[in-house]
């Protein structure tokens, strides 16, 4: 199937490792001309070891004129952006009882504020050339309550509210804005949670993991390149009738608050 990517201007936010550094070789698999974003400029350089000829940018997205200048830089070196796909930040997980108020706001900078100083300025753009997609990779803990995800889950569900919002706001001058909610998936980010859940627990994290592939249906952890694929489709011509949603890939998980 041709996706129609080739050649395609595709900046990647948080492209250095994790669901970012799968989304980035599908995309370069796929024809297109790729730059990816990350705070380290050591992690970037080892992406482009794995990815070969990419544009890179260090910035830090929780600033937004940080990342106002990585567009700028992004767009001078590869041209228009096409394809924008935000998969940078992480919330950390914190237990309920240890929650404060600062925690709420480190979680937002850290996930929501990430990801909507980059899209303010690239949608902007895209508006202004009539044409573009935006795919959001924001995490499933915006739709499952999770006491120790409290924060990072609140900044999620912004992100999905923001998503709905601006492809409502949009559709008229030829954008698209989608979301992909993965849950459980074999990357640095989810092993981190489950050493907080097990905390929570009183358990070991091998006990940890188990216990969520037991509430899988399809008895396994997501793999980063899974979630690349469906990102790639939504971000192609061939989902073109696809906006505004906020898709899960769980496994056809099992609700629970844990």
């Amino acid at each position: 199937m041709d996706l129609g990517i080739t050649g395609r201007h595709v900046l990647v936010t948080g492209g250095s490792k994790g669901i970012g550094l799968a989304c980035a070789k599908a995309f370069r698999d796929e024809g297109a001309q790729l730059t990816i974003i990350s705070r380290s400029r050591e992690n970037l350089d080892k992406a482009a070891a794995i990815l070969g000829s990419v544009g890179l940018v260090t910035a830090d997205l929780a600033n937004a004129e940080d990342a106002a200048r990585a567009v700028e830089e992004a767009e001078q070196a590869g041209g228009p952006i096409d394809i924008l796909v935000n998969s940078a930040g992480s919330a950390r997980r914190t237990p309920a009882e240890e929650l404060s108020p600062g925690h709420y706001r480190a979680a937002m900078d850290a996930k929501f504020f990430s990801y909507v100083n980059v899209i303010d300025p690239v949608i902007k753009r895209m508006a202004a050339r009539g044409a573009g997609a935006i795919v959001n990779v924001i995490g499933n803990g915006g739709k499952v309550a999770s006491p120790i995800h409290v924060a990072g889950g609140a900044a999620n569900a912004a992100l999905m509210l923001a998503t709905a919002g601006l492809a409502n706001a949009y559709a008229t001058r030829g954008i698209r804005v989608v979301a992909v909610n993965p849950g459980l998936t074999e990357t640095e980010r989810v092993a981190e949670g489950l050493e907080a859940d097990a905390k929570a627990q009183g358990i070991s994290v091998e006990e940890a993991r188990q216990r969520g592939v037991s509430r899988i249906a399809l008895g396994r952890y997501a793999r980063p390149e899974e979630i690349a694929d469906a990102v790639v489709f939504l971000a192609s011509g061939r989902a073109s009738y696809i906006s505004g949603v906020s898709i899960t890939m769980d496994g056809v998980a099992v609700p629970t608050i844990i």
